[in-house]
C-alpha cells in the first residue's frame, strides 16, 4: 500500500506539467492594400470591346481569434474601379490550414461577404450608383511567428455587384444598367 501511494505521489507532478492552458480568444487584426485585376466588356452587339483594368484596393480586417486557427469579425474596405468607388462592409472568417506554432509560415483561407457601398463615390451629373452585394472568398500566406506581427500575402476573387441609373434622353422613361465587378485581388500586408 505505502509503496503504492509513493508511486501516485511520484506521478503527480508529471501530470501537472503535461497539462497545457486552455486558448484564450484575443482581438486581432490583418489589414492589406493591394491592386484589383480584371477584365471590362462594353459596347453594343455592333461594336464591343474588352479592355483589362488594374485599380486599387485596401481593406482591413478585425476579428476575435477563436482558436488558434479560426478567427470570425468584420471587414471594411475600398475598392476603386474605373467608373466608381465602393465602401464594403463584410462579415469575414479567416482560418488557418496549417497548425499554428509549427511553422513561421502558415496558409490561411478567408471568406468575407457583405454590402457595397458609395458613400465616398462621387457620380458624373444625372448618373446614381448604388452598391450591391459582395462575396470575396481566398487564399495566403502569413510570415512570421504566430505570437508575433506577420507579413500578409493575399490571392482573392471579389464579386461586387451594383446598379446605376442614367440621364434620361428623347422619349425615354428608365435608363437603369446593372454592374457585376469579377476581379482577382492581389494583396499585401500585416496581421497580428
Amino acid at each position: 500500500m505505502r509503496k503504492t501511494v509513493l508511486l501516485l505521489l511520484g506521478l503527480m507532478p508529471i501530470g501537472a506539467f503535461g497539462q497545457t492552458e486552455p486558448f484564450k480568444p484575443v482581438f486581432t487584426n490583418m489589414t492589406e492594400i493591394g491592386i484589383s485585376l480584371g477584365q471590362v466588356r462594353y459596347g453594343n452587339q455592333f461594336n464591343e470591346s474588352v479592355k483589362k483594368r488594374a485599380n486599387l484596393t485596401a481593406q482591413t480586417f478585425n476579428g476575435v481569434q477563436l482558436s488558434p486557427k479560426l478567427a470570425i469579425g468584420g471587414t471594411v474596405g475600398i475598392d476603386w474601379y474605373s467608373s466608381a468607388l465602393f465602401t464594403p462592409v463584410c462579415v469575414g472568417i479567416r482560418y488557418d490550414l496549417v497548425r499554428p506554432g509549427q511553422k513561421n509560415l502558415r496558409v490561411f483561407t478567408s471568406l468575407d461577404s457583405g454590402w457595397g457601398f458609395t458613400w465616398l463615390n462621387e457620380d458624373p451629373s444625372g448618373y446614381k450608383t448604388s452598391g450591391g452585394l459582395v462575396i470575396a472568398p481566398g487564399v495566403g500566406f502569413r510570415i512570421g511567428k504566430p505570437t508575433s506581427t506577420n507579413f500578409v500575402i493575399s490571392l482573392s476573387y471579389k464579386r461586387q455587384e451594383a446598379d446605376v441609373e442614367k440621364p434620361l434622353f428623347w422619349n425615354e422613361l428608365a435608363k437603369h444598367e446593372t454592374r457585376t465587378y469579377n476581379r482577382m485581388n492581389l494583396r499585401l500586408g500585416i496581421s497580428f
